[in-house]
């Protein structure tokens, strides 16, 4: 899995590309940001262990995908994280937005402790 993670690093979407230079180096509300970061037997987009918040971003192949994605969110919730789920369409489009929405769930989860 460890190579995945690597392969995965050095080869990000645009939209895995773009948020990254927003998130990395604590750059959103002082929050440590990882990618593409093993947590049980996935690898998320992105992580924010301290808060317990997980974003991942979806391209096209999600669509058929989306009971896979359903049953790993739920797991991931299960186990002490919220997960944010962001078209890459989106991410490049209206990032602003997306940053903005990633932010109030790390006030949320800042205020209350990791979520619920």
């Amino acid at each position: 899995m460890l190579h995945r993670v690597r392969t995965l690093r050095r080869n990000p979407t645009e939209a895995e590309y773009l948020l990254w230079k927003h998130l990395r180096g604590r750059q959103l509300a002082g929050f440590k940001f990882r990618r593409q970061h093993r947590i049980g037997c996935y690898i998320t987009d992105f992580a924010c262990l301290e808060a317990g918040l997980i974003v991942e971003l979806d391209g096209s192949q999600h669509v058929e995908r989306s009971a896979y994605d359903t049953h790993r969110d739920s797991l991931l919730r299960v186990s002490g994280f919220h997960v944010l789920r962001f078209w890459n369409n989106d991410v490049v489009t209206q990032t602003d937005s997306v940053l903005e929405t990633i932010f109030e769930a790390l006030h949320r989860s800042d205020m209350d402790g990791r979520f619920d």
